[in-house]
C-alpha cells in the first residue's frame, strides 16, 4: 500500500489492463514522489477546487487530493481508467468527480461552476497545445482560473515561455506572454513515464495577468497565426493578408524586421490596429 492507502499505481495499471495508448497521447506519471513535486508545484492547495485533464490510472489525481485540495474534477476520456478512478473516489468520499468525456468538447468555464478553479494536469501529448490556447484565449478575463501548472514535452514548454529573438519564440509565447506569467517549473525525465517518451517532459506554472493589455485573442490570434505562418519572412508579406506595409506603417513597425523580433506588445498593437 501506498502512503495514501492505496495500491501502488503499477499493480493498479496490471490489475485494471491500463496499457497507454499511443493514439490517446497517454504516458502515465507513476511515481508519487513526483506526482507530489507536480502538485505542489500548483501552489498550496488547501481547500482548492482543481481541474485536471487526462488523469488516468490516477497518480497525479491522487497527489491533489493528498495534498489538500478539497473537489478534484477529472476529465478522462478513455472510458478503461473510469474503474482505477473509482477506487480513488472510495478513498476520498464526495471530493472526486470524474467526467468520461472528449477535453477537447469540454465546457471548462461551466464546469468551474462560478469559483475560481486551478488547472493540474499531465496533459495528453496530442491536444496539450490546443488545450492551453483554448484556456489563454478564453473569454471574459480574467479568467476562470488562478493558475495552470501543466505538464509538456520539454519543446513545448520552451515555445510557451520564450523570449523574443530566441528560436522557440512564436505564436504561443505571444498569447501565453500577453496573458499570463509563465516559467517553467521543473523536468522530468523521460524514464519517469510508462512507456518512457523519446523525449524529456517539463512542468510549466502559468498564472494570468489580471489586467493585461487590452486586445481582442481573436485578432491576437490571427495576426500571431500570419506572422509565424511564414516566419523566415519579411513582416511586409507575411501580413500581406492583413494590410501588409499599410498596417505595420499605422503602427510604425518596419516592415523589413521578421516575426521573432517582435515583442508582445508590438503583436498587440499590430492586433489592435486590423
Amino acid at each position: 500500500m501506498s502512503s495514501d492507502g492505496l495500491p501502488p499505481l503499477r499493480d493498479v495499471i496490471t490489475r485494471h489492463g491500463l496499457m497507454a495508448k499511443k493514439s490517446l497521447g497517454q504516458n502515465f506519471l507513476l511515481d508519487l514522489n513526483l506526482t507530489g513535486k507536480v502538485a505542489r508545484a500548483a501552489g498550496n492547495l488547501e481547500g482548492a477546487t482543481v481541474i485536471e485533464v487526462g488523469p488516468g490510472p490516477g497518480g497525479l489525481t491522487r497527489a491533489l487530493l493528498s495534498h489538500g485540495a478539497s473537489r478534484v474534477i477529472a476529465v478522462e476520456r478513455d472510458e478503461r481508467c473510469l474503474a482505477a478512478l473509482a477506487e480513488i473516489q472510495e478513498r476520498y468520499p464526495g471530493r472526486l468527480e470524474v467526467l468520461h468525456g472528449d477535453a477537447l468538447k469540454t465546457d471548462f468555464r461551466s464546469l468551474a461552476g462560478g469559483e475560481t478553479v486551478r488547472i493540474v494536469a499531465n496533459l495528453p501529448y496530442n491536444i496539450g497545445t490546443e488545450l492551453l490556447v483554448g484556456w489563454l484565449t478564453t473569454e471574459p478575463w480574467p479568467p476562470f482560473y488562478a493558475s495552470m501548472t501543466l505538464m509538456f514535452q520539454r519543446e513545448v514548454a520552451e515555445r510557451i515561455v520564450a523570449a523574443p529573438g530566441s528560436g522557440s519564440y512564436g505564436r504561443l509565447a505571444v498569447l501565453a506572454g500577453w496573458r499570463t506569467q509563465a516559467r517553467i517549473a521543473f523536468d522530468l525525465p523521460a524514464q519517469a513515464f510508462t512507456p518512457p517518451p523519446k523525449v524529456t517532459s517539463a512542468v510549466v506554472h502559468l498564472i494570468p495577468r489580471l489586467e493585461p493589455l487590452p486586445c481582442e485573442a481573436s485578432k491576437l490570434a490571427r495576426v500571431t497565426q500570419a506572422a509565424f505562418g511564414q516566419r523566415r519572412k519579411m513582416l511586409r508579406q507575411s501580413l500581406k493578408s492583413l494590410g501588409g506595409e499599410a498596417l505595420l506603417e499605422k503602427v510604425e513597425i518596419d516592415g523589413t524586421r521578421r516575426a521573432e523580433t517582435l515583442s508582445v506588445e508590438e503583436f498587440v498593437a499590430l492586433a489592435n490596429a486590423t
